[in-house]
C-alpha cells in the first residue's frame, strides 16, 4: 500500500501546488482536458516516484471531490509504479485511450529536423500529438503539441514535405529515445509546450508498447 502516513499528510510546497493547479478537475468531463491540466501542473517542475508518492499518498488519506478527481487522472496518466500506486486507490479516468496512426516528415537532410505526428482516441474523439525532433541536436525533442484538429495538422505538416507513414511501435519507441536524449542534456532548453505535454507523451508512449 502507499497509504501509510497519518490522515492529511503534509505536502511539500511544490505538491501543494500542484494540488492547487488541478483544482478545476472535478469540474472537467473532457479526459485530454484531464490529462493536460494534471500534465501542465507539472510542468515547471520534476517530479520523480517519491514526488508521486506523496501527492498520492495525501489525496488517499485526505478525501475530497478534488483529490478523488485528481487520483483517478494520476491513475490514467502516470507510468510505472505511480500509475499503480493511484490505480490501488480508485479507478483511472475513462474512456480509455487508444492509439491511432502515425506519420513522419524526414526534413533532416535540408532543414535538420524530423516531424511526426500520433494520432489517438478517446472513444470516438480523435486527437493528435505533432513532435519536431531535432535532428542536428542529436535527435531531442524540441516542440510538442497536442490539437484536436488532426487534417489541419497533417495538412501543415504535408506542406513542409512527403508525409510517410510509420507503424504505432516505431514512431513511439522513436520518441522514447528522444525524449530520453533530452533527459540526459542537462544544459537543454525546453520549450514550454515539450513541458506540459510531457505526461501525455510518456503514456502514450507506455501505450504503444502494451
Amino acid at each position: 500500500m502507499v497509504v501509510n502516513r497519518p490522515q492529511g499528510t503534509p505536502l511539500t510546497t511544490a505538491q501543494r501546488q500542484v494540488v492547487h493547479r488541478c483544482r478545476a478537475l472535478p469540474q472537467l468531463l473532457d479526459p485530454l482536458e484531464a490529462e493536460l491540466t494534471v500534465s501542465s501542473a507539472v510542468a515547471d517542475l520534476r517530479p520523480d516516484e517519491e514526488f508521486w508518492a506523496g501527492l498520492i499518498e495525501h489525496a488517499v488519506s485526505l478525501p475530497s471531490r478534488r483529490n478523488h478527481a485528481l487520483l483517478r487522472v494520476l491513475a490514467a496518466v502516470l507510468t510505472g509504479r505511480p500509475r499503480e500506486w493511484a490505480a490501488s486507490a480508485v479507478t483511472p479516468a475513462g474512456p480509455a485511450l487508444t492509439v491511432g496512426g502515425a506519420w513522419i516528415c524526414d526534413r533532416s537532410i535540408d532543414a535538420g529536423y524530423l516531424a511526426l505526428i500520433c494520432t489517438y482516441r478517446f472513444a470516438w474523439a480523435e486527437h493528435a500529438m505533432v513532435f519536431l525532433i531535432d535532428e542536428l541536436s542529436g535527435g531531442e525533442v524540441r516542440t510538442a503539441f497536442v490539437t484536436r484538429d488532426v487534417a489541419t495538422a497533417r495538412t501543415r505538416l504535408a506542406d513542409q514535405g512527403p508525409l510517410t507513414p510509420i507503424g504505432a511501435e516505431a514512431a513511439h519507441w522513436l520518441l522514447a529515445k528522444s525524449y530520453h536524449r533530452l533527459d540526459r542534456n542537462a544544459d537543454a532548453v525546453l520549450d514550454p509546450d515539450v513541458q506540459r505535454t510531457r505526461l501525455l507523451a510518456a503514456r502514450r508512449i507506455s501505450i504503444a508498447f502494451g
